[in-house]
C-alpha cells in the first residue's frame, strides 16, 4: 500500500519536555522504530508536527537584539522543516539500510482571503502560566489562548488549497523512495492572482489537515495519523469516556471533538476517506504497524451504503 503517515508535534517533542536537540533525538529513535516495520512492506510518506519547534524559534527570534523585526512564521516553518527533516533522515538511514530517503521542505498553498486570518487557533510553543501568557501578548502582540493544560500563543491556521510539490513528491515515491514532507502542515503561500508568484504568510497550517490532502493527491491508500493515545475515544475526559474503536466520516463528524487537540484528526481521517474510498485510522505511534494491521487504534472507513 501507499501510506501517508502524520505523526504528531508529541511524537517529537512530548509535553513538559524540554526542547534540547538531544530530547528530539531520542524521541526520533522511537519515531524511526516505529515506522520501519511498515517502511519495510509499503510505500511510505511522512509528514510530522513542529508546534514546540517553531513555537521556540519565534520566542527566541522575537527575544533576538540583533534583529529589527522578527522572523515571520513561514520562514520559520521553513527552518523547522529543515532541522526536522535532518533529525529523521540521519535515523532512518541507521533504521533503514539500503532504503532511499529524502526530506523536502515543501509549501502549502492558502488563500489570502481565508477567515482564518482574522481568528487565531492553532496552537504553537510550549505552555505559559497565565501572567507570564498575558506579559507576552502585550509586549510582543501575540494572541493568547488556554490550552488543556496552561495558555499557548495561537496563530491563524488557513485551510490547505494545494500542495506546490506534489508532483515532485509522486516522483519519488515512484523512484522508490520515503518521503518526509509537509512538516508542520508545510510552508504557508499565497499566490499572485496575475503572476503566480508565491509569498510567503504569517500562519501554520494544520499538519493532519495537510497530510489529508496530500494522501488524497498521492492516491494513497491509507491515512495513519499517530498520536500520544491508543484511539479515539468518546466523551474523553468524563467518567462516560469509551474507546472508539471502529468508525465512518459521519460518525467522527458527528463526534464533536476538541479543536485545539482530537478535532483537526478526527476531520482529516473524514475527509480523505470520503473523497477518496481509501482507509483512515488514528492511534499511538508505538502501535502504528498494529493499526494498519487492524489490531489497534480507531479505524475509519466509507460508509456502507443502504440496501
Amino acid at each position: 500500500m501507499r501510506i501517508v503517515i502524520a505523526l504528531g508535534g508529541n511524537a517529537l517533542l512530548h509535553r513538559g519536555e524540554r526542547p534540547d536537540a538531544d530530547v528530539q533525538q531520542a524521541n526520533i529513535d522511537r519515531v524511526t522504530t516505529a515506522i520501519a516495520a511498515l517502511a519495510h512492506e509499503h510505500e511510505v510518506v511522512l509528514t510530522h508536527g513542529n508546534g514546540p519547534q517553531i513555537g521556540l524559534l519565534a520566542m527566541e527570534s522575537a527575544a533576538d537584539p540583533a534583529l529589527s523585526a522578527p522572523y515571520p512564521l513561514d520562514l520559520l516553518g521553513a527552518q523547522t522543516q529543515g532541522m526536522i527533516g535532518s533529525l529523521l533522515v540521519r535515523t532512518l538511514y541507521d533504521t533503514l539500510p539500503g532504503h532511499r530517503i529524502a526530506a523536502l521542505v515543501t509549501h502549502t498553498l492558502v488563500r489570502a482571503d481565508d477567515p482564518a486570518f482574522r481568528h487565531p487557533t492553532k496552537y504553537v510553543g510550549q505552555i505559559y502560566p497565565p501572567g507570564t501568557a498575558r506579559a507576552l501578548a502585550r509586549e510582543r502582540g501575540w494572541h493568547i489562548a488556554r490550552d488543556t493544560a496552561g495558555w499557548r500563543r495561537v496563530v491563524p491556521s488557513p485551510m490547505p488549497e494545494r500542495i506546490v510539490e506534489t508532483d515532485t513528491i509522486h516522483d519519488l515515491l515512484n523512484a522508490g523512495t520515503l518521503v518526509i514532507c509537509a512538516g508542520g502542515g508545510g510552508v504557508p503561500v499565497t499566490a499572485d492572482k496575475d503572476t503566480g508568484a508565491l509569498s510567503g504568510v504569517e500562519a501554520v497550517v494544520d499538519k493532519d489537515l495537510t497530510a489529508a490532502l496530500l494522501a488524497e493527491d498521492l492516491k494513497a491508500d491509507f491515512l495513519l495519523i499517530l498520536t500520544d493515545v491508543p484511539n479515539i475515544y468518546v466523551d474523553y475526559g468524563t467518567p462516560k469516556q469509551r474507546p472508539l474503536l471502529d468508525a465512518t466520516p459521519a460518525l467522527l463528524r458527528r463526534g464533536g471533538f476538541p479543536a485545539g487537540s482530537m478535532g483537526p484528526k478526527a476531520t482529516a481521517a473524514a475527509r480523505f476517506v470520503e473523497r477518496t474510498g481509501g482507509l483512515a485510522a488514528i492511534g499511538a505511534l508505538d502501535a502504528a504497524y498494529e493499526i494498519v494491521h487492524g489490531r489497534s487504534g480507531t479505524l475509519v472507513r466509507p460508509e456502507i451504503p443502504a440496501a
